[in-house]
């Protein structure tokens, strides 16, 4: 059994902390998670690499009663807190683009930058929703490579799914959601 295996199980049971045990194991893979994001964003970007990271944990920690069973549902749910931070932020951007909000407020995460258009990237949530209604390890593969930023090994190793049938869901995934969106 691994020892982030260990680590989950002591926490469920309360013998371990989460902040103090789980965090250093898994902090630098996603804030190198993060960092490969934060390449593919446009050049002048105030975004720090951990905001992101940061704001996911929170969201992660606060679950009084974490029942992640292994890595790839730890991994999942982090992939996914990253996706919900996302899509809230280009909904409350849309706000305002609207007239929203008569008085600006400062927000703990306005160094959260996205280059994709706040209507595509709403959109694309919408999409992946009804893709997990059809195919759920395709709605979780999108939601890692796109959301999270891993690679496809990466994936694989978080899934603990052969690379090529990963390279079979993505290529399934990417034309579905095409297909979607352009409707």
């Amino acid at each position: 059994m691994s020892e982030f295996t260990v680590i989950l199980q002591s926490v469920a049971e309360g013998r371990a902390q989460l902040s103090t045990d789980l965090l250093p194991l898994v902090y630098e893979e996603l804030r190198r998670v993060a960092q490969g994001k934060m390449a593919r964003e446009r050049p002048g970007q105030t975004l720090q690499p951990t905001a992101l990271v940061h704001e996911a944990w929170l969201r992660l920690a606060g679950n009084e009663n974490p029942t992640w069973e292994n890595r790839h549902h730890f991994f999942a749910a982090a992939a996914e807190a990253m996706r919900r931070i996302l899509i809230e932020r280009a909904r409350r951007r849309q706000v305002l683009a609207k007239g929203g909000y008569a008085i600006r407020e400062e927000e703990l995460d306005s160094c959260i930058l996205v280059t994709v258009p706040d209507d595509e990237l709403l959109a694309i949530s919408e999409a992946l929703e009804e893709l997990n209604a059809v195919d759920p390890e395709a709605a979780l593969l999108v939601k890692l490579k796109y959301f999270s930023g891993l690679s496809m090994p990466e994936c694989a190793e978080a899934t603990g799914k052969p690379l090529r049938t990963l390279e079979r869901t993505w290529t399934f995934a990417r034309a579905w959601l095409r297909k979607a969106l352009e409707k």
